[in-house]
């Protein structure tokens, strides 16, 4: 009988993914009880990479002060650029101010504008990512990079599939955003059909904090929504 052979090192990579579930637990409990209390927020998210000196930032900090005068907190990666224009928008505005980090090659620290306690960090993307789409009554998506692009589409598709309630979806900069919308429209739907009409229905598209905050406003008054959960 022939004795199946495995590559030098197999039954150690069986073994350390057997207790990587330990861990993976791990950061899902420490995310849910942190996250239980918060109450409704909306995560913004966008490049790490944008400056404080940017228009982008500046427009995300004001999209952060615009969200919490509506009556939530806001969520961020943690992280610099747009992320810390969030949480700065939030706390000077007085409201709560997330951060969920996660462990980078490049080592991304928390912003200096996260509420005390409200900082979690993380190893593992998928477990991060849970918590966005759990705790977030919109997603508020600036301009950003293949990170902010993944968090954008993988809540698209949870709504688009029915995994998830709708929430908004709101991308914020048209110059920076039409060229993606038309293709979705140009290529996605009308040439290719692997997209539905009413799927284009699940992204807005704006350029001001005033429009943010009308779109969150007119979903949440026309859905029965409340604040007070």
């Amino acid at each position: 009988m022939k004795t199946e052979q495995h590559p030098k090192g197999w039954n150690e990579i069986k073994t350390n993914d057997s207790w990587a579930i330990f861990k993976i637990m791990g950061e899902f409990v420490s995310g849910f009880e942190k996250m239980s209390t918060v109450g409704p927020c909306i995560s913004i998210f966008g490049s790490a990479r944008t400056k404080p000196e940017d228009p982008y930032y500046k427009l995300a900090e004001r999209v952060a002060h615009k969200i919490v005068d509506a009556g939530f907190g806001v969520i961020t990666g943690g992280g610099p650029g747009i992320m810390e224009a969030g949480n700065k928008g939030a706390h000077l505005a007085g409201g709560t101010s997330i951060g969920l980090n996660i462990e980078l090659p490049f080592e991304q620290h928390d912003n200096p504008y996260i509420d005390h306690n409200k900082s979690l960090d993380f190893d593992y993307f998928f477990v991060r990512k849970l918590m966005f789409v759990k705790y977030s009554q919109g997603f508020v998506v600036l301009p950003g990079g293949f990170g902010t692009l993944d968090e954008l589409f993988e809540s698209i598709t949870l709504i688009q599939t029915g995994k998830i309630e709708r929430f908004p979806v709101i991308l914020v900069g048209k110059e920076y955003w039409e060229g993606l919308f038309d293709w979705i429209k140009s290529t996605m739907l009308a040439k290719n059909g692997t997209i539905s009409p009413k799927d284009l229905d699940l992204i807005n598209i704006v350029d001001t904090e005033d429009e943010v905050v009308d779109v969150l406003n007119k979903f949440y008054n026309e859905s029965n929504f409340s604040l007070n959960f």
